[in-house]
C-alpha cells in the first residue's frame, strides 16, 4: 500500500535519524530541536518551528 506522504516521511525520519545518530541520548528537548531544524536545513525540508497550535482539554483551550 502506498501512503500518501511516503517520500516526505522518510525524508523526516531520516533527519530524525541522522540527528539521534550525531548526537545520542541525553540532552533537553531543545538541543534535539535545534539539531533538526539545522537537519532539515541541510536537507532542503520545508518546516514551521513551534507552529502554534490551540489544544483544548476538557472543551477549555490550555495556555501555552
Amino acid at each position: 500500500m502506498k501512503l500518501l506522504y511516503d517520500k516526505e516521511t522518510y525524508s523526516i525520519i531520516g533527519a530524525a535519524m541522522a540527528v539521534h545518530q550525531e548526537l545520542g541520548h541525553g540532552f533537553l528537548e531543545n538541543v534535539y530541536q535545534e539539531a533538526l531544524e539545522n537537519e532539515f536545513i541541510i536537507r532542503k525540508i520545508p518546516y514551521k518551528r513551534e507552529y502554534p497550535i490551540i489544544i483544548y482539554y476538557k472543551n477549555k483551550s490550555l495556555n501555552r
